[in-house]
């Protein structure tokens, strides 16, 4: 059996894969490639990331495909409702990436907080002549512990984001349509730990008390925060998506940093990807990352894992 791992795939998945007898293919092949090369190479499994999109043309044009999945937690670029009524399995590793994201946030957070996105931006260009200004300039950053995060979105990324705040010091608040409470464990190299139970909120709660916002959601067809959302935040609140674009308005963003509303933004997805506004990379008070919540080492290590654990599982019992 073939399996085409259109974005790539880690060494620990493949090699989990050739062990069960799998031939793993990891040629990029293009979008509007990928029905043709399935077809022409008798493709059994389609394995994908972000950038790939399965849609109904593909899974209705490929009687080989098996097993869709998604080296993740978002499904959005795959039709999944038709595919599993096309007989077809489709997967994803929901759990692998969780502490990778929720790293992230935190990555963005301390750098908003400390100036530390503008300040790379400007001491290669001015810190042997203007070092004393600069200083200046970012000597007014703000500290972590003691301030309440509101996560929007409790599901498992929230969750570890409410984990490494607690561990900080942080009050967590969240707001979640599914989720009414969640006991976060958070636990210590010694083996020691402690559990907090957090009850979630209104969103509009949420919105009013919160420090810092950060965004655990799914793609929507609309956005969750807009003019109205910003109105209802705190004066000088930093807000962190590393979940979705589409899901901040991004006009209204800028707008309220413009304001002063909003003290700073990190920013791992955008609306218009792979071609984010330009006012949106140029603006001095976002922090950016081109989508990679989930690329680290060890993320991409147990998403190959996992996925080849169920292709084999599900093939073998199929056969």
């Amino acid at each position: 059996m073939k399996v085409l791992a259109n974005d790539g795939l880690s060494q620990s998945g493949i090699k989990a894969l050739e062990a069960g007898g799998f031939e793993v293919i990891t040629t990029k092949v293009a979008q509007e490639q990928v029905a043709n090369y399935i077809n022409k190479h008798l493709i059994d499994v389609v394995l994908v990331r972000s950038a790939t999109k399965i849609r109904k043309d593909i899974i209705d044009s490929c009687p080989t495909l098996k097993v869709i999945g998604r080296g993740g937690v978002g499904m959005d670029n795959i039709d999944v409702a038709y595919a599993r009524e096309k007989g077809l399995h489709v997967i994803n590793t929901p759990a692998a990436s969780s502490e990778s994201v929720a790293e992230l946030v935190f990555a963005h957070l301390f750098s908003g907080a400390r100036f530390l996105h503008d300040a790379n931006r400007n001491m290669p260009l001015d810190g042997d002549t203007q070092f004393n200004s600069l200083k200046k300039a970012y000597a007014n950053g703000i500290e972590l512990r003691g301030k309440t995060i509101g996560i929007i979105g409790f599901g498992r990324i929230g969750r570890e984001v409410a984990r490494m705040a607690l561990g900080l010091g942080m009050k967590v608040i969240a707001t979640d349509k599914y989720v009414e409470e969640a006991t976060i464990k958070v636990d210590f190299y010694n083996g020691q730990f402690i559990n907090v139970d957090i009850e979630t909120e209104p969103m509009e709660d949420v919105l009013r008390h919160s420090d810092f916002i950060s965004l655990h959601v799914p793609a929507q067809d609309d956005y969750i925060i807009g003019k109205a959302e910003f109105d209802l935040m705190k004066q000088d609140v930093g807000i962190i998506n590393c979940a979705r674009g589409g899901v901040i308005d991004e006009v209204a963003l800028i707008d309220a940093l413009e304001d002063e509303k909003v003290l700073f933004a990190g920013l791992d997805v955008f609306e218009e990807e792979p071609t984010p506004a330009i006012q949106v990379l140029m603006h001095p008070k976002i922090s950016l990352t081109p989508h990679i919540g989930a690329a680290t080492l060890e993320a991409q290590e147990r998403i190959g894992t996992e996925l080849a654990e169920q292709i084999i599982s599900l093939l073998k019992n199929d056969a």
